[in-house]
């Protein structure tokens, strides 16, 4: 990491950790509630995306965002969007950038990171002692 932005790591890392969480329970919250904003017109989703993949990106994001569970919730979340890269993008071809798969995959290996580094500051975790 660059010399100027080492003393921030914690922070970074901390909003890095909440906004992603939030994107992700944004997602769940569209295939259940139609909220913050419904899905686009004419849009057919398989009942088991909505009632599969949307409790867990609900769910998931919101632990991940708070910070309560985190390592747990991020290696769900990271293993849904690996099953969803292969389901919905991998059979139409191989590469994300073809596929339109690339937030399925940037989702996959940021949840993994997380997972593997834990909540860190900011968290409910942390408050519990259970960060690191």
């Amino acid at each position: 990491m660059a010399a100027f932005m080492r003393p921030y790591q914690a922070q970074t890392f901390a909003i890095l950790r909440i906004v992603t969480g939030l994107m992700f329970f944004c997602h769940g919250a569209q295939k259940l509630f139609g909220w913050p904003v419904s899905m686009p017109e004419g849009m057919q989703i398989p009942p088991f995306v909505v009632y599969g993949a949307g409790p867990i990106e609900l769910v998931a994001g919101i632990l991940v965002a708070i910070g309560l569970f985190t390592r747990w919730a991020a290696f769900i979340a990271s293993g849904q969007m690996a099953v969803a890269y292969w389901l919905a993008h991998g059979t139409h071809a191989f590469f994300p950038i073809a596929n339109q798969g690339e937030l399925a995959v940037a989702y996959c290996f940021l949840f993994l990171f997380i997972a593997a580094h834990g909540a860190g500051i900011w968290s409910v975790d942390a408050s519990r002692g259970q960060a690191a």
